[in-house]
C-alpha cells in the first residue's frame, strides 16, 4: 500500500498536514505502508537540493522524497494541488485522493482498510496520535479572513504603491495612505521581479493589513553568506506574546535561509491589524504572505 504526498517545503497548507503524514508513516510502516513524498517546487529557490534537504530535515521528514523539479510526476498524476494525497492499494490502483488540508480521520481509516485488504492482520482501529507545533498547528479557520498574497509582479493582486510607479524599481520615503484589509505596500528602495520583491538598500519595509491569528512570509536572503536582520511590529508595537516561532518578543529576527517564516501568532482577540517587517540590511527577498 502506497501513500503519495505532493508538497513543497514553503507551502503552509502542506506543512500543516505534516504531523498527520509523519504519524501515519511511523504507525503503519510495519503493516506494509510505503510513504513517498513528491517535492514539486513553487518558487525558483525550491529547486535547490541543499535548500530542500535542510528544510525537510528541520520539518522532521524522514521518508523518501522524490525531487520533481520538472513537474514530471505532477503531470503524470494530473495533479493541481499542494498538498495532495493519493492512496494506492497493493494492486497499484489509486483508491482515494485528498486535496488540501483536513479530513484526517477518513484518510487514516482508508489507510487501515487498504492495509487489511492487502493482508495485514494486526492493523489497529485506533488513530495515530499527532503533536503539531509552531506553524504545523491548524489554522484558526473561524477567524481567518486573509488569504495567500504573492509579492512578485507576476501574481501580486493587492499591492498599494505609496507613490505612482510601475513594476520594477520602487523607491519611497513614506508609507502609503492607510491600508485596506488584505492590501500591502512597500517603503524603501525595492526591485519588483516577477517572483519577489528584493531590497536594494537597508531599512526597507513591507506593511500588510490582515485579519488572521498567524502571519507567515516566504522569504530569504539573496546570498546565503549574507543573512539579513529584521524586526516586525503589529499595529506599530513589538509583537510580545504574539510573536511567531521565528521572531523574538521584541520583534527581532534573522533572515538566514530561503523558507517560510512564522512571524506572528496572536494570543488575544483577532481583529484587523497592520503587520510591518523592516529589513535592516539590503539583500532580502520576499515572495508570499500566508496566514493561519
Amino acid at each position: 500500500v502506497v501513500l503519495v504526498d505532493f508538497g513543497t517545503y514553503t507551502c503552509i497548507n502542506w506543512i500543516r498536514t505534516l504531523p498527520y503524514v509523519r504519524a501515519w508513516e511511523e504507525r503503519y510502516r510495519n503493516d506494509g505502508l510505503v510513504m513517498i513524498g513528491i517535492h514539486t517546487p513553487e518558487f525558483s529557490f525550491e529547486h535547490d537540493l541543499e535548500n530542500v534537504r535542510r528544510a525537510l530535515k528541520e520539518l522532521g521528514v524522514t521518508y523518501p522524497i522524490a525531487l520533481d523539479n520538472d513537474y514530471a510526476v505532477w503531470d503524470a498524476f494530473s495533479n493541481n494541488y499542494w498538498p495532495a494525497l493519493y492512496f494506492i492499494d497493493a494492486e497499484g490502483r489509486i483508491r482515494h485522493h485528498r486535496f488540501g488540508e483536513g479530513d484526517y480521520e477518513r484518510s487514516e481509516r482508508i489507510i487501515q482498510q487498504l492495509l487489511r485488504d492487502a493482508g495485514a492482520e494486526e492493523v489497529s482501529d485506533e488513530l495515530a496520535r499527532v503533536d503539531p507545533r509552531g506553524p504545523e498547528v491548524a489554522a484558526d479557520w473561524d477567524d481567518l479572513e486573509s488569504t495567500e498574497e504573492y509579492l512578485g509582479s507576476r501574481r501580486a493582486q493587492n499591492f498599494d504603491p505609496s507613490e505612482r510607479s510601475a513594476w520594477g524599481e520602487h523607491r519611497s520615503d513614506e508609507g502609503a495612505r492607510p491600508l485596506r484589509r488584505n492590501h500591502w505596500t512597500l517603503a524603501g528602495n525595492w526591485t519588483m521581479t516577477p517572483e519577489a520583491v528584493v531590497l536594494n538598500e537597508p531599512n526597507g519595509r513591507i506593511a500588510f493589513r490582515f485579519h488572521a491569528r498567524d502571519v507567515h512570509l516566504v522569504m530569504g536572503p539573496t546570498a546565503r553568506e549574507m543573512p539579513v536582520p529584521f524586526r516586525v511590529s503589529i499595529d506599530g508595537a513589538p509583537p510580545g506574546s504574539s510573536s511567531g516561532t521565528d521572531v523574538h518578543e521584541d520583534g527581532s529576527g534573522l533572515l538566514d535561509e530561503q523558507r517560510m517564516y512564522q512571524l506572528i501568532r496572536q494570543q488575544g482577540p483577532i481583529d484587523d491589524r497592520t503587520f510591518e517587517i523592516e529589513f535592516l540590511d539590503r539583500g532580502a527577498g520576499a515572495f508570499a504572505f500566508t496566514f493561519g
